[in-house]
């Protein structure tokens, strides 16, 4: 499947009822195959714009079915205000959005990395490498937002999205509706019921750490204790492609992140590095803690990753020996 594909794959065996989505390259096909599963299954429309997409999301939650939104990176400026409300409101039935950044700049007026959103709206970001990852990470996102009570943001990029790679399809569930949740203060968000909400999120913040560290969406790989690599997202691919040795943190919830995790891989390796795609959102999270490692002064901030942009990368840092080097 292409990875839009697996997305959309991933939402109808959910049991998703409702998806609404604004077209934009990286994120079109999504929509579309969702709308080749019969109408009795999912009611799929496209929108006048990402914020319509994500309120008529929002409505299916509300009204007690799982609900999907989708859009590409710049999409999700249009819908911050719905998310930023909906952040504090949680969900009813589970919501999940796609959104798809473009790396390289393909199709888009600007690059800018969605996690930096999620960081902002204290939303969980699920990335998969590949389309089997695409559909299992869908379909899980659902589970995620229910047991959480929060949208969900499933983190694509024009690599994942367009590429092909096997995918291996289950049966759609059938999840029965929930009834309307009648509570003012939880779904009405004056400043008053906010100011009692936003200790919730802290609390949720903190929830989805502990269960992160723990689940297999987050693994270690273990290899070289020389060094190890901390990334996430179609970048694992090209690591696993370049060092096969090498010891692996992979990431498949990028956000929020979780310190112990960190500091048990940092900890199992002499020298650490990330590799990750436009901002050094981990990176970061790794200074934080105090740990030695090494991300964007070796590889880019600007542009898309490849094999041999990561291998540069690697080679740079004494860890790989030079092709010319090789011959």
């Amino acid at each position: 499947m292409m990875g839009n594909e697996a997305i959309a794959r991933g939402v109808w065996e959910a049991g998703a009822k409702v998806a609404s989505a604004y077209p934009g390259t990286p994120s079109t096909e999504i929509l579309e195959a969702i709308g080749e599963f019969p109408e009795s299954d999912i009611a799929a429309e496209w929108a006048a714009n990402e914020k319509v997409a994500l309120d008529i999301a929002i409505g299916g939650s509300f009204a007690g079915v799982r609900s999907f939104a989708a859009m590409k990176h710049v999409g999700l400026n249009v819908a911050l205000d719905s998310l930023m409300s909906m952040t504090y409101i949680g969900v009813n039935a589970g919501l999940t959005i796609a959104v798809c950044d473009d790396p390289g700049i393909h199709s888009s007026q600007n690059e800018q990395d969605t996690r930096l959103i999620a960081q902002l709206a204290m939303v969980p970001v699920l990335e998969p490498s590949d389309a089997q990852e695409a559909l299992e990470f869908t379909r899980r996102s659902f589970e995620f937002s229910e047991m959480f009570d929060t949208p969900v943001l499933v983190r694509s990029t024009t690599r994942l999205s367009h590429t092909r790679s096997q995918a291996v399809p289950g049966n759609r569930q059938e999840i029965e509706s929930r009834p309307f949740n009648e509570e003012p203060a939880k779904n009405v968000m004056i400043p008053a019921h906010a100011r009692l909400r936003h200790p919730s999120l802290l609390k949720r913040e903190r929830d989805l750490v502990e269960y992160f560290s723990n689940d297999e969406i987050n693994r270690i790989e273990p290899g070289s204790a020389g060094y190890g690599i901390i990334t996430s997202g179609v970048s694992y691919t090209y690591v696993k492609e370049v060092a096969p040795e090498a010891s692996v943190l992979k990431l498949g919830a990028s956000w929020p992140l979780s310190d112990k995790l960190l500091k048990d891989f940092c900890n199992s390796v002499d020298r650490v590095l990330v590799v990750e795609e436009l901002e050094p959102v981990v990176e970061n999270a790794v200074l934080r803690l105090g740990i030695a490692v090494e991300g964007k002064s070796l590889f880019q901030r600007a542009g898309e990753f490849s094999p041999d942009s990561v291998r540069q990368g690697l080679e740079e840092a004494g860890l790989l020996p030079k092709k010319s080097e090789q011959k």
